[in-house]
C-alpha cells in the first residue's frame, strides 16, 4: 500500500504523531514509554526531509536512531498552543470531576449511591460537579484553600 500526502497534509501528520506520542508518553518515565507510539512518530519524522521539513527534525543515529522535533517545529507550528489548551482544559475538568465525585460520595454515601439508577446517579453527580465548574469558571482558584 502506498499513501500520498501533500506537503501540508504531511505537516499535519507530523503534528498528529507528535501530539499523539506526547499524550501517550509525556507523563511516563523513560522506561515506561509506550514504544509503538515513539516508533510511529520516528517513522513519520524520518520522511520530514523529503517534504522539506528537515528544519523541524533532528536525527540522532547515536540515540537509538531516533528522530526528535526541533524547537522550530515546536515554535513555528501550533503544537505548543494545542498542548497548553489541552492541559488547561484537562486541569479544570479533572478538578471539577474529582471534587464533584468526592462531594457526591460524602453527600449520599456509597450505599445510597448503589441503589440509584444510572440516570439519577448521573444527575446527582453532575449537580455536585457543576458548582465547581461554575466556581472555577468565575473565580479560578482564587477561593480555593486547604484548611488545617
Amino acid at each position: 500500500m502506498k499513501i500520498n500526502f501533500t506537503k501540508k497534509q504531511f505537516l499535519s501528520l507530523m503534528k498528529l504523531a507528535y501530539l499523539g506520542n506526547w499524550l501517550a508518553n509525556a507523563s511516563r518515565l523513560q522506561d515506561e514509554q509506550i514504544k509503538e507510539y515513539e516508533e510511529a512518530e520516528d517513522y513519520i519524522f524520518s520522511f520530514a526531509k523529503e517534504f522539506g521539513y528537515d528544519r523541524y527534525v533532528d536525527h540522532e543515529p547515536k540515540d537509538g536512531d531516533r528522530y526528535f522535533p526541533t524547537r522550530y517545529f515546536e515554535e513555528e507550528t501550533d503544537v505548543e498552543i494545542l498542548q497548553e489548551d489541552y492541559d488547561n482544559e484537562t486541569f479544570w475538568q479533572e478538578a471539577s470531576d474529582r471534587f464533584g465525585e468526592r462531594d457526591f460520595f460524602e453527600k449520599y454515601g456509597e450505599e445510597a449511591i448503589e441503589k440509584m439508577d444510572r440516570k439519577e446517579r448521573f444527575i446527582k453527580r453532575m449537580e455536585c460537579e457543576e458548582k465547581y465548574e461554575k466556581e472555577f469558571e468565575e473565580k479560578g482558584i482564587e477561593r480555593l484553600e486547604i484548611k488545617e
